[in-house]
Order: C-alpha cells, then structure tokens, then sequence
C-alpha cells in the first residue's frame, strides 16, 4: 500500500487507538500517538446502552451487547485501517458488575483480537483524576466522572491523586433506579454521596466534571447564555450561577429552550439525572465553581503510560510548539519569539504570574500558523484556530488572551465585532495584555521577515518613568523607516509611554 507523502503529522510516533466499553456508550478514539498531549485522528462513538436495566437484573442488555460488539468489529477494522500500532480496550462499571459480564468481554476480546482490561472501580477513579491531571494547569480539587454504571469520585492536589470513590449512580443506572422520577432520584443520589466524606476536604476548591452527561450540560449551558467560545475544556460555571441552571434542568425547564439543540438527542433524557447528581454534589462539597473536562479516563490512561519526564512537560506549550512545527514558517524563530517578549515585558515593568507567562509563551509559538491564508484572512483564521484548538493546561480567559493577540497582530490594535466576543471572555488584564503582545509581535516581525537571527538583537530599555528606547544594532540600520515608527508609536500609546528607536554600534 502506498502511504501519503503529507507533512501535516508529527514525526517519531505512531498511532493508538482506545476503545472505551462503557455502560451507556462504546466509543473508539485514535490518536496519533502517545505523546503529552495526543492530537485524535479518529473518534466515533456508540450508544450501546449496554448497562441499561442492570440495576434490576443484574445483566448486560442483550440488545445493547448485540449493538456493541457490532460496533468493536467496525472499531477493530478502523482501527487497522488507521494504521494503529497498538489498541489499549478499556471496559468500565458495567462489564465488571453484570453476571454476564465475563461472557461479554470474552466475546469482544476474541472480535479485537485484544486482551479487555476490565477496570475496578478504584482504577476508573485514578485515571479519570489522572486525566484532569493531564489537561488542566495546576489542578486543585475533587474530579467526578458521571459515566452510565458509576460515579467515581476523587481527591487532586499538587499533581498526586489522592483518596477516592466509586458510587453505583451512573446517569442511566440513576434513572432506573428511581424509576425515572426525579424525587426519587435526589433521595438516592443523595444518600450514596452522604458517603463521600471525601467531598467536605473541596469546600471552596473547585469541581471537575468529566462524562458525556456533564459535557452535555456545559453545552446547554453554553448556549443557553449565547456564550461565544463553544469549547467544553476549561468551561467553568460559578457555583452561584450553577445551582439556579440545574434546578431548571431537573424540572425539565430547558426542555423546550431552543438551548436544547446544543444537546446530543440521545444524550437529553438523562441530562435531568445527570443534573440531579452534580447538584447533590455541590450541595455535599460545596465548592467555589464547577469546571468541565473534555478529557477523562482514556486521556488519564494514555498518560499513565508516558516516562516520568514526559509528564512532567506542560501540555499547553507542547502543543503549541508542535503546531508551531507543523504550520510555522520557522518554529525557531516563534521561540525567540517567547523568550524575547518574556524580556520585553519586563522592559515594560509588566509583572506576570507563572500562568501568564505561559499564556504569552503559547501565543508566540503560535504566531505564524495562519500564514497560509490569504492575507486579509491571516488575522481571523489564527483567531479561529486557537480560540477552538484542542489545547489543554488553559482557562478560557488564558485562550482568548492568546487567540486575540495573534489577531491583533494581523489586524492592528483595534477591536472590532469579530475579537469583542473573545474580549468579553478574556479579563481586562489579559485585554490589556493581548493588545501589547499583538504590538510587540507587530513590531518584531518587520525585522525577521519570519525567519529566525534577528529578533533576539533588538532590546528595550527604559530611559526613564517616561520614555523607552528600541535599541537596534548599527548593522541593522537599513530595517528603518516610516512603519517602524509608526508601530512603535501604536505601542506607545498602549503603554502611556514616550518611544522611540536608536541605533548602537
């Protein structure tokens, strides 16, 4: 077979697929390879309903089993056809509780071809934690993943996961249970979470919500209040703001809401449970907001696999360097890039947290990936494609400031219909900071010409409270002329500042 000669992959690795065998849906995700942050090349889910009516016959539904391991023979022949080096199969509540279980796996691991890891209650915990460990920055508080079967529950901290539950309230288990009564349901959610005692340690941290379900509600949610960046990773909901949302849930209040079209149609009938449970748990634990994980047991399974160093490598500015390779004229020159505003700031007095820097890093190592666009596009593609990448490690406000200073330094520093929507997401600090990065970029860039060797050889300095000078060495001389200027005056009025530009031998 002859293999494409395109460039649009990252070299060194291969891909892997996972199958997910849950209670409710089985799905395939093939990534491109295990790295810190897997780029998906292929993702196609089932809802199979396997674990539907398990809460009272103790089995698999046969129907479902009919349906899933229809779906594992297509999974296992995309899979190939991918070209997938390795296929990790994963299976979660319901496989592990049904009394017909152990024939089901059986059957399914001789359709892959591959050995079932069937995962224990405290497993699915740790990597559902370990996957809000590998996508968020810092992360502090208690994640919970609503999957059809359970709802695991468990303590992070420091990047360690800490101590952790498994309670038999999956969304579709939790329906039947209670016989699709609401009431009823809040009784029985809220006697299995009385029994996290867990949950009194994140009072005033922050809930991380992983499964389908809760993904679904932040997208009702999304839309129900036109928020404009519809990116579930990173979305956070404060807690005053949550509990008022999911009591109209509950009541089925949304149900007529044009909002609802946001939601997956198989996915609405358990979208009241599901905001039956996240409710109980706020009421139990108390915490200062709820934030949603596109990522969960199957990304906090890939990263169980990496070496140690790899894990330690932040996840955003990998990304973001190795989009930077594959769509940057020159990734050394968006490295320069990095360090050189990092020293410019500082010029400037501008003092950043570790998170800003992070934030300013990624924006420059993410500078010229609109390049191919026509030019009058450039401004409004880098904006597209990072306030809608699949970055991980990033607030939403952190991923408008980087999406805006790549527009602004595109477009000029001006806003207009297009970036006031990402301006109201980004805080004012980060408008602020957008706007001097998007000039500093603008400035940079009429000497390197996108190529690396320059950048690094022009310094600011401060004269005084007042004045700062662009130092330039005498050989670079012929880089001078009215757009300079002008440039460097776009940036003096952002700074409240006197600038200008001399030359030194």
């Amino acid at each position: 077979m002859v293999e494409s000669e395109a460039q649009g992959r990252l070299p060194g690795i291969a891909p892997i697929s996972v199958v997910d065998i849950g209670s409710n849906s089985v799905r395939l995700v093939i990534y491109e390879g295990l790295s810190r942050m897997p780029s998906v090349l292929f993702n196609e889910k089932v809802l199979c309903g396997l674990g539907r009516g398990i809460a009272s016959t103790g089995m698999l539904d046969q129907e479902g089993i009919t349906r899933a391991l229809a779906a594992l023979r297509r999974f296992r022949t995309l899979s190939i056809q991918a070209r997938a080096t390795r296929m990790h199969v994963l299976a979660t509540a319901a496989a592990r509780e049904a009394a017909n279980g152990p024939d089901f796996v059986a059957e399914a691991e001789t359709i892959l071809g591959h050995e079932i890891r069937v995962l224990s209650g405290a497993e699915e915990a740790r990597y559902s934690a370990l996957g809000i460990i590998s996508g968020f920055y810092d992360p502090d508080g208690i994640v919970g993943d609503l999957g059809g079967g359970s709802l695991e529950l468990v303590d992070i901290a420091n990047g360690e996961v800490g101590d952790g539950i498994t309670l038999p309230i999956g969304g579709l288990r939790l329906s039947e249970l209670a016989g699709n009564s609401i009431q009823e349901a809040r009784k029985i959610a809220r006697k299995n979470i009385a029994m996290a005692e867990l949950l009194e340690k994140g009072r005033g941290r922050t809930f991380y919500a992983v499964g389908g379900t809760w993904r679904n509600l932040a997208k009702l949610h999304m839309e129900s209040v036109r928020y404009p960046l519809h990116m579930t990773q990173g979305y956070d909901i404060p807690i005053g703001a949550a509990q008022p949302f999911l009591e109209r849930v509950q009541q089925n209040g949304e149900s007529k809401n044009k909002a609802m079209r946001a939601v997956s149609r198989n996915r609405r009938s358990l979208l009241p449970f599901g905001a039956v449970a996240i409710s109980e748990i706020l009421r139990a634990m108390r915490p200062k907001m709820i934030s949603f994980s596109a990522l969960g047991v199957r990304e906090g399974y890939l990263y169980s696999l990496l070496e140690p160093e790899s894990k330690t490598r932040d996840p955003l500015l990998t990304a973001a360097d190795e989009l930077a390779i594959l769509r940057a004229r020159s990734p050394e020159h968006s490295r320069e890039l990095a360090d050189w505003t990092g020293i410019a700031f500082r010029a400037f007095g501008i003092e950043e947290t570790r998170e800003d820097a992070r934030y300013r890093r990624a924006a420059c190592l993410l500078a010229d990936i609109s390049w191919r666009a026509h030019p009058d596009y450039r401004g409004s593609q880098a904006l597209n494609l990072i306030s809608n990448g699949t970055f991980a490690g990033i607030t939403h406000a952190g991923r408008a400031y980087i999406a805006l200073a790549n527009y602004y330094r595109f477009e000029g520093l001006r806003g207009d219909w297009l970036s006031e929507s990402l301006a109201d997401i980004a805080t004012p600090r980060y408008q602020q900071f957008a706007k001097l990065l998007g000039g500093l970029l603008r400035v940079s860039y009429l000497f390197s010409a996108s190529m690396p060797g320059i950048t690094p050889l022009l310094r600011f300095v401060p004269e005084d409270e007042e004045t700062i000078t662009l130092k330039i060495p005498e050989r670079l001389s012929d880089f001078a002329g009215e757009r300079l200027e002008v440039r460097l005056q776009q940036l003096a009025r952002l700074m409240d500042k006197s600038m200008r530009f001399s030359f030194e031998g």
